[in-house]
């Protein structure tokens, strides 16, 4: 229970923190729209991707009874010059470009985290359900078997001191 309060706490965090950076980089890609627009930003797009070469490494583990993703981010960057030019770009561009790379890792810690939530949530359906189970069928069908054992068994001694008190009144007669 502590690591699951501890991991909802994290979630709660990192949530906030995702959507805030999620609104600025809207904000600013909007100012950059609007100041170079569409098709001029799709051009320096295009040209940056170049420039940059993401790497994810996915690792599972197991806690807490299920797997658990490590997701290792790294955004490599070669040493070049900007795909723009200064003059005919946007000064929000470089803004944007520094908030999209701290939203891309914030993303993926956002991920991890929702994705851990998610994997808890669905073994405590899980475990509920067998619990349910247990409580609505299994618990009771052994109830009524004990009862059963515990009747044939009164039936089992009744019957033998039934026949013990016959056996005593043949033995009380002959003598």
């Amino acid at each position: 229970m502590v690591e699951i309060k501890g991991n909802w706490e994290n979630y709660l965090k990192s949530r906030e923190i995702f959507i805030d950076l999620y609104k600025e980089t809207m904000i600013k890609l909007h100012q950059t729209y609007k100041e170079m627009g569409k098709r001029d930003f799709s051009l320096v797009s295009k040209l940056s991707k170049l420039q940059y070469k993401p790497t994810i490494d996915v690792k599972y583990f197991k806690k807490i009874g299920s797997l658990i993703p490590v997701i290792e981010y790294k955004l490599i960057k070669e040493e070049l010059l900007p795909a723009y030019s200064f003059e005919n770009s946007s000064h929000y561009l470089d803004d944007l470009i520094i908030v999209l790379e701290i939203f891309f890792e914030q993303l993926i810690i956002f991920a991890k985290l929702e994705d851990i939530m998610l994997k808890i949530s669905l073994s405590y359906k899980k475990i509920n359900r067998r619990i349910r189970g247990l409580k609505n069928v299994i618990i009771p069908e052994l109830q009524l078997e004990i009862k059963k054992i515990k009747e044939i068994l009164e039936e089992n001694e009744r019957e033998n001191y039934v026949r013990l008190k016959n056996t005593k009144d043949l033995i009380t007669k002959e003598i």
